[in-house]
């Protein structure tokens, strides 16, 4: 989908304010709102606009602590990697998952009350995923940015394409 300076213009808006009325966001983006929401219709159904969710802080549910935590495997077959991206979804501290390229396998983000927490999840989930042949933990001083997207500019994203 090639997308235009108001499709960019609806997705900056909508990354600061995910929960726009149509009738505001096409008064943002000077549209009217039925041609405002065909557009929308049409970013959603391109897979542009992925969904909509609250950012819930994590700190104030209770999860101080962030580790940053890189895991080799015992092999790179796809079933080993199948198995592995299986059984790490049903954890639910780990909020972040990556393949990688590089010296590690995959690079994941998880969050714990504690250090106390984290060694449960290190001993009752990490170390039993299939596969591990070696685990590196790092620990989160402080969150300096956490952006949810890259940043748009309706302006200089005249004739970008996705």
């Amino acid at each position: 989908m090639k997308l235009d300076t108001i499709d960019y213009a609806i997705l900056e808006a909508l990354q600061k304010d995910g929960r726009l009325a149509n009738a505001n966001l096409a008064e943002k983006v000077g549209l009217s709102a039925s041609a405002c929401s065909r557009r929308l219709d049409a970013l959603e159904k391109n897979g542009v606009i992925r969904g909509y969710y609250a950012r819930v802080s994590n700190k104030e549910l209770g999860h101080d602590m962030t580790a940053i935590v890189n895991i080799s495997l015992s092999g790179q077959f796809q079933k080993t990697l199948s198995e592995f991206e299986t059984a790490v979804k049903r954890c639910p501290n780990i909020v972040v998952c990556y393949l990688m390229s590089g010296e590690y396998d995959y690079t994941l983000r998880v969050v714990a009350k504690d250090l106390a927490d984290y060694e449960r999840i290190h001993r009752d989930w990490l170390t039993a995923l299939p596969h591990v042949a070696k685990i590196n933990s790092s620990f989160a001083l402080r969150e300096v940015i956490d952006r949810p997207n890259v940043g748009i500019d309706a302006g200089l994203a005249k004739n970008a394409k996705i």
